[in-house]
């Protein structure tokens, strides 16, 4: 495995689904969608996977299929606030990558896993303790879809903003209506997978919530809030977007059932 880098996978799961519920348990070609993210996770290089939860069925499922688990309280309101408990509970050394890998992300390409901590690692003495994925948006339905976050960075390559929100704006949305956007446009989808340092997950909780946080439902706007910068790396390969819905459902066992045992890798 190219490049070598020290990193645990923490994968936050929760059976509440306000679009999907229950998701994280659903079938896909035979097993439940928590246990084909596990194996992404496995096949990224990592060396500790973990699967941080509230509830005791997610938590008897993953037992099942031989992943390590950790209980967390049901207070949590976001996945990096579940991982800061789970990796406090867990004592993991100060050094230690944490890659955030969402339950949702049943075709996480494994080495965009393992390149999120590589960057992180990579920042030294830079004082940049986060970083997230993100990759270019190609069309104009996905840059308008409030579903879909978009990220805009600045010149050393960190995140300026995240909206759900078509930013950044431009005239050629209102003035050109084709559904594929020129190449080599500034417009990121932001992939919600993160890696951090165990130094800002100690004191994730006591960081004040920012009211664009709440306004964009967004975790990530609590660190730039209060001045976290966050690296964004772009996806080397297709990443393709997780599930939120029965549509996404559907669209993802469609995938498996043509691809058979390699859609896992």
């Amino acid at each position: 495995m190219s490049g070598t880098v020290n990193f645990s996978v923490f994968i936050p799961a929760r059976l509440e689904s306000t679009r999907l519920p229950g998701k994280v348990l659903l079938d896909i070609a035979g097993q439940p969608m928590l246990q084909h993210v596990y194996e992404r996770a496995l096949n990224s290089g990592a060396e500790r996977v973990v699967i941080a939860t509230d509830n005791d069925k997610i938590a008897a499922v993953a037992r099942s299929f031989g992943a390590e688990i950790c209980m967390t309280s049901t207070a949590h309101h976001s996945g990096t606030e579940r991982i800061g408990e789970a990796v406090a509970q867990l004592a993991l050394p100060p050094s230690t990558i944490i890659v955030n890998l969402q339950a949702d992300e049943p075709l996480a390409p494994p080495s965009a896993i393992r390149a999120l901590a590589q960057a992180l690692e990579g920042e030294g003495e830079s004082g940049v303790e986060m970083a997230t994925l993100c990759t270019p948006i190609k069309h104009r339905e996905e840059l308008l879809s409030a579903d879909v976050v978009k990220v805009v960075g600045n010149r050393t390559g960190c995140a300026l903003y995240f909206s759900r929100a078509p930013i950044p704006w431009s005239s050629e949305l209102r003035d050109n209506e084709r559904d594929t956007l020129p190449a080599g446009s500034a417009w990121m989808r932001h992939i919600g997978l993160y890696a951090y340092r165990h130094s800002l997950l100690n004191r994730w909780a006591k960081l004040p919530k920012s009211p664009l946080e709440r306004s964009e439902r967004l975790e990530q706007l609590r660190a730039l809030w209060n001045d976290v910068p966050i690296r964004l790396v772009t996806a080397a390969q297709h990443f393709p977007a997780g599930i939120d819905t029965a549509a996404d459902l559907a669209r993802i066992r469609e995938h498996f059932c043509e691809r058979g045992h390699d859609a896992k890798n």
